[in-house]
């Protein structure tokens, strides 16, 4: 079971979508863990997570983890299939609770109440090709799921 979560080929493309997935959901996991790059920290965001939306204790840490470790586990190509259905999932319910009332288009020019989710379903679409093909070139799952010389 373990090495067909792992298995992967020396593909760039996976190499390129999961560094680059991994890049941009570095500083959200990092804000949500750390306070860094202006968050709340791991305290400031289960309490929003949890008292304000109303997201049970486990899901909420389960959120955190996701785009925190998650994102450096796509950096490294580490269970890069578990790390992106986290974050596509993250992002699926991020669509569901906040921002499908906003409709499609990003608040570019500050003319609606909140952002829509045309940036979630682009990543929600690199996971899921994360999934489908695993970390690609370069990667600790690819490392580990060489074949052993003969």
């Amino acid at each position: 079971m373990f090495n067909k979560l792992i298995q992967t080929d020396d593909d760039s493309a996976g190499l390129i979508l999961r560094v680059l997935l991994g890049i941009v959901f570095f500083p959200h996991g990092a804000q949500k863990l750390l306070g860094w790059f202006g968050g709340h920290g791991f305290s400031g965001t289960m309490g929003f997570f949890t008292e304000n939306m109303g997201i049970p204790v486990i899901f909420a840490f389960l959120a955190i983890m996701a785009e925190s470790l998650g994102s450096i586990a796509l950096l490294t190509g580490f269970m890069t299939r578990i790390a992106a259905l986290g974050i596509g999932t993250v992002m699926g319910v991020a669509v569901l609770m906040v921002h499908l009332p906003n409709g499609f288009f990003m608040n570019w020019f500050g003319n609606q109440k909140g952002e829509g989710f045309e940036f979630h379903l682009l990543a929600i679409a690199i996971a899921i090709a994360l999934i489908i093909k695993g970390g690609g070139k370069w990667s600790i799952d690819r490392l580990l799921s060489k074949e052993s010389p003969k």
